[in-house]
């Protein structure tokens, strides 16, 4: 059995700094890795970065992330990346990572994946070249998720995107927006792959469960959405708590 933390959506800035840091300081007990699934901070700055570091830099466990929307607004991703990785936090974007857990080798893949919509409801790689290149954003993201997926050796494996895969945790949120918090071609990688859990984040008013097409378990980890510092997910066997 595999112990997973996680969260997304945490938005931080220095007036919110030690909000989950007392409840973070208890994961050692709990979970043996700490996923986050992007908007780290409030607008992507090195300064705002430093104050995710501060949080969660230094837990005792793993920490893993992607990035979100959030933390590209600024373009200093470059910078937000180094403070991240200095303070021991491993950033994925179409690569993966194998973490030997108390109870086996866990794959993490990530990318922050793009929206698009879903089957029936979704852009078309056609017309404008304004459009081609916003479907073709989606298609080079969920490819790298895919390729980083099968790519790795390990005992579970987790898919960590900030964009959702399926349709079914955006429920809550104003259909007229579903293009712009997911893709359905998040959901083929991940099906592309042995994958155990899928986790995201950007759907603040989501819901937690989903599934994809072909049956792995989605959960929307986005902090207004569990309203705790973070889950816990037990991965072993056919049990995802």
């Amino acid at each position: 059995m595999i112990r997973i933390a996680a969260v997304g959506d945490v938005h931080l800035d220095a007036d919110v700094l030690g909000r989950f840091r007392p409840a973070l300081e208890e994961l050692p007990d709990c979970a043996d890795v700490l996923l986050l699934a992007g908007d780290l901070t409030r607008h992507g700055t090195e300064s705002e970065a430093r104050c995710v570091a501060e949080e969660f830099g230094g837990l005792g466990v793993p920490v893993v992330t992607v990035l979100g929307n959030h933390d590209h607004q600024c373009d200093q991703v470059p910078q937000v990346v180094k403070v991240l990785e200095d303070a021991g936090i491993t950033v994925l974007e179409g690569t993966g990572t194998v973490l030997d857990c108390p109870g086996g080798r866990l794959g993490v893949a990530g990318v922050k994946g793009f929206g698009g919509g879903f089957a029936g409801r979704c852009a078309s790689d056609f017309g404008e070249p304004e459009m081609k290149s916003f479907v073709r954003t989606s298609n080079e993201s969920a490819a790298a998720l895919g390729e980083a997926l099968r790519g790795l050796d390990c005992d579970l494996l987790v898919a960590l995107t900030h964009y959702a895969p399926v349709p079914d945790t955006l429920a809550g949120e104003p259909l007229e927006i579903y293009p712009f918090l997911g893709s359905y071609q998040l959901g083929q990688a991940i099906d592309s792959a042995p994958t155990a859990l899928a986790l995201h984040g950007h759907a603040h008013a989501g819901s937690e469960r989903g599934v994809t097409p072909g049956g792995v378990r989605v959960r929307n980890v986005a902090h207004p959405v569990i309203k705790q510092a973070y889950s816990v997910f037990h991965l072993g066997g056919d049990q995802i708590d």
